[in-house]
Parts: structure tokens; C-alpha cells; sequence
């Protein structure tokens, strides 16, 4: 489509010239109610009557991304990849948000409260300014990981995955929550090993198979117990509780701290550690 056919905008002569001051009014302009003209042919590249686009020619900038035989890199199943740096760093993004970006890995039993407490966390950090992304595991499974089972290979592929998006939170700046049982170490302690020191607040919710039992939100236990659910955590496959984690957080049925009152022990070891500030 010619740009400069339709009545009531006059072709600008050239890219270098200027641009008309006002519109010709015609019958055309008023039938469509132009107002003033869209400026498209100040976009680079883009000549009036055109809508074809002229290559950019390439900065010193974007030449520092092209691969090369010296610096071309094997990741995985990934071949001839290089890692693009960006100009804008994470210190940069943190020092926007005036918090550090982080990762509170919440693990326990099904039925232990981990997403009430993810919830109640997320609350009590965004009424201090703070911004927080909730990863749930049950969520992720909507989505992300819809196309992952139950099994053992998937549920370790279900971890690894939820753990790189938590990195990449982490690394926008954000204060990301992740909750799911997570019940092996190995797979925890791979997702602790993605993030530099310190940046890894792993929180255990350590509360009586029992109690989760009575509790029973989603009727899971019920099934399992009636076999209807195989290799579920707690009943027929193990959870491993974690040995050094930085926070445990322990419930019995005659002593349960209210969600916000765990949230607020959590909140208030993240901001001794100083992630609540930039």
C-alpha cells in the first residue's frame, strides 16, 4: 500500500527533509477522520510510499553477538550457541526494584501448607514494595510442565525446569517464590547449585505426615491409600527432608503458627540477609 496515495497526507520529499506541518484536507481525510499522519517514514529504513524495510546496517554493538569457530559453545543438546551479554546487568535491575533478586525454595509434604505459605509471603512482601513471583507446582504443571508424568525422570525434569525459570527470576531482580514438594535432595540441591551463594533460602515446612494426612486439601492421601495413586510422596515414595536448609519452619497438630506468622519469619530473615534492599 502506497502511504503517500491516500488523500490528505502529503509525501515527504526525502528522509533527510522535513515534515510537513499540516495535513491537506480533502474528501478522503475527512471520510476516514484522519486527525494528523502516522509518521512511518521516519522509522529507519522505511521509505515514503513503502512498506518494504531496508536491512540495518550492523553496529559495533551487534557484531559482538555473531558466532564464530572461536567462540561458539556446546550446552547440552545445544550446539553453536553463545551467550549474549546485555547492557543492562542485574545489579542494574535491582538497584530499579531496590530489593535483590532471590529464590525461596518452599518443600514439604503434600498438605504441609506449602502454598498457603507461598501466598501469605508473597502478600506480606508486596505491602512492603517488594515485588515476588509465586512458581507453584501445581500451576507449572498447567503449563510449563503439562507435558511432564508423575514418574521419577519427569518429576526430576518437573524440578530441573522450575528451577531455571526460578533462576531467571532471580536474575530479573524479582523475589521469586517457588513452592512444590520437591522431595528428593539431589534435585534441590541442583536447583540451589544454579544460583550464587547465598541467593538459595530453602524452606522446609516440616509438619507430621499425619497432620498432612488429616488435612488431605485435594483428597490425594485418600486415593493413595485406596491405591488409586501410585508413588505418592509420603505414602509409597520417600521424601527427603533437607539437612541444611535455612529455614525450617515446624507445625504439630497442638501447635500451628497462623501463614502470616510464617510469612513474617521468612520475610524477616530476608531482610537480616538484605534482599529487601538494593
Amino acid at each position: 500500500m502506497d502511504i503517500a496515495a491516500v488523500q490528505g497526507v502529503r509525501a515527504r520529499p526525502s528522509i533527510g527533509g522535513p515534515w510537513p506541518a499540516d495535513l491537506v484536507s480533502g474528501p478522503a481525510s475527512k471520510k476516514l477522520g484522519f486527525v494528523k499522519a502516522t509518521r512511518f517514514d521516519r522509522v529507519r529504513g522505511v521509505r515514503a510510499g513503502s512498506w518494504s524495510l531496508k536491512p540495518v546496517k550492523a553496529t559495533e554493538e551487534s557484531t559482538a553477538s555473531v558466532i564464530n569457530e572461536s567462540t561458539a559453545t556446546s550446552v547440552g543438546k545445544s550446539t553453536n550457541i553463545l551467550w549474549h551479554k546485555s547492557s543492562v546487568d542485574k545489579i542494574d535491575r535491582q538497584e530499579l526494584l531496590q530489593q535483590k533478586g532471590c529464590v525461596i525454595w518452599i518443600t514439604g509434604l503434600s498438605g504441609s501448607g506449602k502454598s498457603t505459605l507461598a501466598c501469605a509471603l508473597s502478600r506480606g512482601l508486596h505491602s512492603r514494595g517488594k515485588l515476588t513471583y509465586i512458581l507453584d507446582g501445581d500451576n507449572c504443571r498447567h503449563g510449563l510442565n503439562r507435558d511432564l508424568s508423575f514418574k521419577a525422570e519427569d518429576r526430576i525434569e518437573n524440578i530441573r525446569r522450575i528451577g531455571e525459570v526460578a533462576k531467571l527470576f532471580a536474575d530479573a531482580g524479582v523475589i521469586c517464590i517457588a513452592s512444590l514438594i520437591s522431595p528428593y535432595r539431589k534435585d534441590r540441591d541442583t536447583c540451589r547449585a544454579l544460583l550464587p551463594e547465598g541467593e538459595f533460602v530453602e524452606v522446609f515446612l516440616d509438619v507430621p505426615l499425619q497432620l498432612c494426612e488429616s488435612r488431605d486439601p485435594k483428597g490425594l492421601y485418600k486415593l493413595a491409600r485406596a491405591g488409586k495413586i501410585k508413588g505418592f510422596t509420603g505414602i509409597d515414595d520417600p521424601y527427603e527432608p533437607p539437612l541444611n536448609c535455612e529455614i525450617v519452619l515446624r507445625q504439630k497438630e497442638d501447635n500451628c503458627a497462623s501463614p502470616c506468622e510464617m510469612a513474617e519469619t521468612v520475610i524477616a530473615y530476608l531482610d537480616e540477609k538484605g534482599y529487601l534492599q538494593a
